[in-house]
């Protein structure tokens, strides 16, 4: 049997994030502002029809899971990126830091920018649809930040970890990555994350916290055939 996060856009958009889905039983995808995340319910004919119809116009759609992605007639492989998906393998406790506070739609702006400078993944205006994220200011400035994506029964992604060029050395990641995990073990999820396979540092650092390495995941980014 596959697992639950061998197709994890798919088995967020069919459950706890259902509010957050236009498709229907057969594929689905995040709204347009929110993501560009979409996915088929498996590899049938008509599941990947039914993905094939979510794309309208010039844009672009993100397909990730374990297997090797197939498409429908009419779509094309723009680009593709190799991950690692990473869960918590033990308990983590809260972390209380006063430097961490929660961010809100005030803040919006400020973290798009963040994450445009520093690329930790897909990311939008309207990210805190997904969940709460959390960050550390320095002078009024958001230089840091960590919060929650996907969301399956039992799980909760740990996403948009980043740090602005100017702090970075001052282990700002590990601790917010640390902090996002206690709060969704806290909450009775199990937290799990995705990173690129290049990036080496990341998943280091991500195994000292606690997490291993599950499954590869192939991600891709599609749009219609010319």
């Amino acid at each position: 049997m596959s697992h639950i996060l061998d197709r994890p856009i798919w088995s967020a958009l069919a459950t706890r994030h259902a509010a957050l889905a236009e498709g229907s039983s057969l594929a689905r995808r995040y709204q347009p502002s929110v993501s560009a995340f979409a996915a088929a319910r498996d590899d049938r004919p008509e599941s990947l029809e039914a993905l094939g119809r979510l794309v309208t116009g010039d844009e672009i759609l993100l397909l990730a899971e374990a297997n090797e992605i197939v498409l429908p007639r009419g779509l094309q492989i723009l680009s593709t990126v190799d991950l690692v998906q990473m869960t918590a393998e033990q308990h983590l406790p809260l972390v209380s830091d006063p430097r961490i506070e929660q961010l809100g739609q005030a803040d919006a702006a400020e973290m798009l920018a963040l994450a445009t400078l520093t690329k930790p993944g897909p990311f939008s205006i309207r990210a805190q649809a997904f969940g709460n994220f959390w960050g550390v200011k320095i002078d009024g400035r958001l230089v840091a930040m960590a919060g929650e994506r996907m969301k399956q029964p039992g799980y909760t992604e740990l996403s948009g970890v980043c740090t602005h060029p100017d702090v970075r050395g001052k282990g700002l990641a590990r601790l917010l990555s640390r902090f996002v995990a206690g709060q969704i073990f806290a909450k009775g999820d199990q937290p799990y994350l995705h990173a690129y396979v290049t990036n080496t540092a990341a998943i280091a650092l991500y195994e000292t916290i606690g997490f291993r390495i599950r499954s590869p995941i192939n991600v891709a980014v599609v749009a219609p055939a010319a």
